[in-house]
Parts: structure tokens; sequence; C-alpha cells
């Protein structure tokens, strides 16, 4: 079998059907659906329970206690019998032939990741398209496991943390850093369905800090072999995103949130200017990072918002 898609589910009754439906629809041969519905309570239980009824050659379902996506995506590895995982949220949905697309890329080339750009669907209906690398780096697709597909064997025993934000970056990245070969399939195949209180655009300032627990684990695994790649995770990932995200917050723990990242990027990297990952980033990002490592954040969001403006 070419590919497993597993789907972690927990109430999404208003997006599981056209979750379903761009599924069980893709172009591709040879592959499965396993859902898991992690204790769903709004009715969606019973649409999977259809699905399954009508595609039973291809759907598989399981149903755990609530215990979060990360748990749930764990609980199916061990069942797939593709030769490819792919994942996907059951909120979103993705192109006809995404994941013949990727498929294709990875077995022509031998690449152990195959990876796709974004379409970002708003809840107000506007569609942005978004690329999954906007740096010409490697490891700069680490952000979801949901726009990629990865080699059986490549995952080996490697699961999702349970419990923590930015579990798919962790798990993401660990690929990435495994990885022979990664190819990029230029084309935004993957639908990205952004509401106002997902991970990326969320208000809670302190779960951000899960970051740094991520972090943590990956310099277990990382260090001190892959000390400039783990350099390159932090500043992009910490000092850049996590930062910048939550310097937009309005929350009574914004500030001390924000003083916890940064002084954990500064006891990793005590001198950024010299930082290799730093020095090879463009000079507009290196700026941003550098206002955000010395607490010139709000002055960075400001210019980052000024530029958007200009650009319309």
């Amino acid at each position: 079998m070419k590919l497993s898609i597993i789907v972690p589910v927990y109430n999404v009754l208003p997006y599981i059907r056209q979750c379903l439906d761009s599924l069980v629809n893709q172009t591709l041969e040879d592959y499965e659906i396993l859902l898991v519905d992690d204790g769903s309570t709004d009715g969606t239980a019973a649409v999977l329970e259809e699905y399954r009824d009508r595609y039973p050659e291809l759907i598989r379902l399981r149903r755990v206690d609530n215990g979060g996506q990360g748990r749930a995506r764990n609980f199916a590895i061990p069942e797939a019998r593709g030769k490819f995982l792919g994942f996907i949220d059951s909120d979103d949905s993705i192109a006809p032939d995404m994941y013949e697309k990727l498929i294709a890329r990875a077995e022509e080339t031998g690449a152990d990741v195959a990876v796709c750009d974004w379409l970002a669907r708003y809840d107000d209906g506007r569609e942005e398209v978004l690329p999954a690398c906007v740096q010409e780096h490697p490891l700069a697709a680490a952000g979801s496991a949901c726009n990629k597909v990865f080699r059986r064997e490549l995952v080996g025993d490697i699961r999702f943390p349970m419990g923590l934000w930015y579990e798919d970056f962790y798990f993401s990245a660990l690929m990435l850093i495994r990885a022979n070969k990664i190819e990029y399939v230029k084309e935004p195949l993957y639908i990205y369905r952004r509401h106002q209180d997902s991970t990326m655009c969320n208000n809670n300032s302190a779960k951000n800090l899960d970051m740094l627990k991520i972090m943590d684990m990956l310099a277990e695994y990382m260090l001190p072999e892959h000390r400039e790649e783990f350099e390159f995770f932090l500043i992009n990932h910490v000092l850049l995103d996590t930062v910048s995200r939550v310097s937009r917050q309005r929350t009574p723990d914004r500030d001390e949130v924000l003083s916890r990242l940064r002084a954990y990027v500064r006891e990793k990297i005590p001198d950024l200017v010299h930082c290799s990952a730093y020095k090879k980033e463009s000079g507009k990002r290196r700026f941003i990072m550098r206002l955000n490592y010395l607490g010139l954040d709000r002055l960075a969001i400001g210019m980052l918002d000024l530029k958007a403006r200009l650009s319309r």
C-alpha cells in the first residue's frame, strides 16, 4: 500500500464532511484512511461511521477517549500499512491530486519527505496562498506535518508529543533532520481553514511557552551534532515567530511570557550577531530577529504592520 492518511477527529461537525470528501476522492491509487475519533460529543462520530460504512475498503475507524491530537495520531501510527504516512487536520481539506503529486515526487526522487504549499481559507471567505518554505533552507518547512508525506521507515519510533502545543513542529523538525532527501512541490495543495482560535491565531500567551518545552526536546535529540540546525529552529520558531505572535496579544501575562522567550534564546545564543544560522538569514529577517532579541518586539511589529499596509 502506498499511503496511510491519519486523521485525528474531535468535534468538527461543521467541517468533517468536506474533509472526508476530499480524502475519499484522491486521485492516488492504493491508499487507506485511518480515522481516530478522539471522543467527539457533537455528532461527529455518526458522520465518521457513515463514511466508514460507505467506503469500507478505504476507511478504518477507531475511537479513543479524548486525549488530544498528538495522542490520537500516535494511536494510529502503528496500525498504518502504507509505505508513506500523511496527516490531515479534520477541519481542513486537500486538493484531489495532493497525495498523487507528493507521492510521485517522492518516488521519482527517492525523497524521504515531500512538501507542498498551503491555501489558507479564512472564516470571512478570503483565501491566501502561503508558501511552505519562505527561505532557501532544507529545514524551513518544519512548521506542520499536514502538508507533507513521510516514508514510514523514516518515522520509526518517533511520535508526537502529547498535551503540548506545537507538537506538529517537533515531529516535522525531527523528520526533516532525519531525512536524506526532501522534495518541495510548489503548489497550494493543502487547504488550511484558518480560525481565529487556532494555535497560530491564539490569544493565550502562557501556552506559547510550550514552544520552549518542544525546543528542549529537540535539543536532546539534536545537540551537539546538529547545533546549527537547532539554532535555525530557535531563531525562526522562537525568536521570530513565537515572540512576534505573543507581542500582538493583549493578555496580562504577555510581557512575562515575552521575557521568558527572550531569556531562553539568549541563554542558548549569547551572541546573536555571530550565530551562524542568524548570519545566513535575509537582511529583513535578521533585522526583525535582532529587534526581538533586544526586547524591541513592539517596534518590530509596528514596522511589519506598516510594511503590510504599504504593500496593499
